[in-house]
């Protein structure tokens, strides 16, 4: 197990493929870890140094106490990669990760070269609407999330599906101060002005049915980037690496094929 310690925190990460290949950086949703992207992983080039991580509350990384800045997370994977020594990545970040994205590719320019934005947007919610779901959260556990969550997260052929509990299990364990610190986190950031500076290549890929941030609201945010690409992955909702993970897969290589990266 691979543990990074960093200022106020300890982040787990994991590194699969190639440890000389050029490096792509994947960071997941609220309420999940690093296994978000185990389905697509067969599917990836073998060239490529596949680094995921645990942000800070989630998975086997440490929860230090909370609430969290959106500033936090972005120094968290800012200091993750100093440590890894990593420059020029693609940085794949979904939903809160797409966040992170941005916030890093603004910050820090060498350590970012390109941005796949993923079921995500520069501003997502409203502080009333993260607020109601911390309250709930803090009187009945993330359980009292669950299946609403579930309900925007995954399309309804998936939700039929035993694989389901799977996702559902995962959201609900992960630690509560540390799930809370990410739902302030989200419920500051507003990146509507910085991320419209970022030129850089980027891919927004969003899923036709996802419930919590749709389509629109993903392309709203990568048209802020000059030359920015956009692609709908159907019949899939706010996690198309798991619902479509050879599609996903083969859009993000394709993608990364075209700025030469690979």
């Amino acid at each position: 197990m691979n543990i990074a310690e960093l200022r106020d925190v300890r982040l787990h990460y994991r590194i699969d493929g190639d440890p000389d290949g050029v490096p792509l950086v994947l960071a997941n949703s609220l309420g999940t870890d690093l296994r978000l992207w185990d389905p697509i992983l067969p599917y990836l080039p073998k060239s490529l140094r596949v680094i995921r991580y645990d942000k800070r509350g989630h998975g086997l990384s440490s929860q230090p106490p909370g609430p969290y800045t959106m500033g936090a997370l972005v120094r968290d994977a800012e200091g993750l990669l100093d440590h890894l020594q990593v420059k020029d990545c693609v940085f794949v970040g979904l939903s809160i990760g797409g966040l992170i994205g941005q916030g890093l590719a603004v910050k820090r320019m060498d350590q970012v070269r390109a941005l796949v934005l993923s079921n995500t947007a520069a501003k997502i919610g409203t502080p009333k609407i993260w607020q109601e779901r911390m309250t709930a959260v803090q009187q009945g556990g993330i359980e009292a999330l669950a299946d609403a969550t579930m309900e925007r997260w995954f399309s309804r052929t998936f939700q039929a599906s035993p694989e389901l509990t799977l996702w559902r299990n995962m959201m609900t364990r992960q630690p509560v101060d540390g799930y809370l610190g990410c739902c302030a986190a989200i419920s500051g950031t507003d990146f509507y002005t910085p991320t419209s500076g970022l030129r850089l290549p980027t891919l927004g890929i969003a899923g036709s049915e996802d419930g919590s941030t749709p389509p629109d609201l993903v392309r709203e945010t990568v048209d802020l980037v000059p030359g920015s690409e956009f692609h709908l992955i159907r019949r899939a909702g706010h996690l198309p690496c798991v619902e479509r993970p050879s599609e996903y897969a083969e859009i993000l290589t394709n993608f990364l094929t075209r700025i030469g990266h690979i």
